[in-house]
């Protein structure tokens, strides 16, 4: 019996340490993948507040676009969305595309707050699928992923930040 345990528990914690380094490389590579799709600005559909079907073929052309993914009850989405229209003369040359997973009311309700419904270089649109998460690998909200106007990615920025700071990033593109 000694033997076989002997035997057994060496053989356990080398297929455990196998599969844990198998998970920790897929987990690696998928990173890889997600950061190599997201270079140029991937295809996507959303649905706007009006309901209708938004692509990337609806953007701007030779405009830089920011992504802003985001939740109504989020305190620091929140703070993103008052630093926007704050800051929306700044932004006049910038497409904002604030998307959420959540419905539609919630979507219109938080744009309406923040006075951010009638510029025409701002959009909300509902993931009702949750594809942005995936697709930009996306933990944490809010999360803004940068891109310039060539649609090459600038930068994916995870969490709060300045207005500034965002401006600062596109100047450099």
């Amino acid at each position: 019996m000694k033997k076989k345990l002997k035997i057994l528990i060496p053989i356990l914690i080398i297929s455990l340490l196998a599969f844990m380094g198998y998970k920790v490389m897929s987990k690696i590579n998928h990173k890889k993948q997600v950061a190599e799709n997201i270079k140029k600005m991937p295809n996507f559909s959303y649905v706007t507040l009006e309901n209708k079907v938004f692509t990337q073929e609806n953007l701007m052309q030779n405009k830089p676009t920011l992504f802003i993914y985001f939740n109504s009850e989020c305190d620091f989405c929140n703070h993103e969305a008052e630093m926007v229209q704050q800051n929306i003369k700044e932004l006049k040359d910038i497409q904002v595309v604030f998307i959420s997973y959540e419905n539609l009311e919630k979507i219109k309700s938080f744009a309406a707050k923040f006075k951010l419904l009638h510029h025409d270089n701002i959009h909300f649109l509902s993931d009702s699928k949750i594809t942005f998460a995936a697709t930009f690998d996306v933990k944490s909200m809010p999360c803004l992923v940068l891109y310039n106007k060539e649609n090459n990615l600038i930068e994916k920025i995870k969490g709060q930040v300045k207005i500034e700071t965002v401006l600062e990033k596109f100047r450099k593109f």
